[in-house]
Parts: structure tokens; sequence; C-alpha cells
């Protein structure tokens, strides 16, 4: 089984408030040129956590807190079961005044949870969604 985790960060500046980071993968593998929850796979002995700020310093450039996990889901891809566990991440920065340096991904945005681009989301992070969006409701919403 491969484990891989996901990142939703939610904005906090005045630009972003209300919205969550998603990113544009480069043209490159089966998930190419989708938009995604940032994130990535959990190496052999390493924890999620461990993996979240690994993959957002390789990724995006940035140090980042983990929070509390969301959902977690599971799918099969190439014959493997696979499970998704979706983190609340903290960046200090929201790559609008200083962007980020993107290495997997051609473009990030910041997006109103409703408007998250379903006709070409990748398939695993569609499958956490509504439980992303319950946490949201709860924790955010009226802020």
């Amino acid at each position: 089984m491969k484990n891989s985790v996901a990142c939703v960060i939610l904005g906090k500046s005045p630009q972003t408030k209300n919205k969550i980071l998603i990113a544009h993968r480069v043209q490159v593998g089966e998930m190419g040129g989708r938009w995604e929850l940032p994130g990535g796979k959990v190496d052999d002995n390493e924890s999620d956590r461990d993996a979240i700020v690994r993959e957002m310093l390789e990724e995006f450039g940035e140090s980042v807190l983990v929070g509390e996990q969301i959902a977690s889901s599971s799918f099969e891809r190439k014959g493997m079961t696979n499970t998704l566990r979706a983190y609340e991440v903290f960046f200090s920065n929201d790559g609008l005044e200083k962007p980020f340096a993107l290495t997997e991904h051609t473009e990030y945005k910041w997006v109103d949870f409703d408007n998250i681009p379903t006709d070409n989301f990748v398939d695993s992070d569609l499958k956490i969604l509504p439980s992303v969006k319950k946490f949201i409701e709860k924790n955010y919403e009226g802020q």
C-alpha cells in the first residue's frame, strides 16, 4: 500500500481569506496537467507530517506548520491500493507578494472552495473534497 498526503491550505490574508490554495501540476506523468491540493507521497519510515514539511519545501520553497488531519480515503491506481490523508497546513506566506518557488507545478491560485475546477482536478483529491468542505464549514465559516 502507498500513502500520500494532501495539504488543505486556507488563506489568511485579506486577499486570500476564505479561499483554498490549489496548484496546477506540470505536464508530466499520469496526473500531469491537472489541478490538485498540494501534497505528495509519504516515503518509507516517514510520518505524514514529515512528508508534508518535506513536500512543501521541495515543491513551493515554503516551511509550513501542520495542523490536524481532516480526511482520509483509499483509491486504486495501477492495481495498487493507495491511501490519501488530508491535513490542515499553514503557510507563512500567501504566495502573492512573494511568489512561491514552484518545482512540480506550473501555477497556483487561491479559489473559493465551491469554485474548485472539478472537471480537471485529480481524482484522488475529489474523493476527499466533501470531508474537506465539512471541515471548512465547521471551523472557518463566519470568521
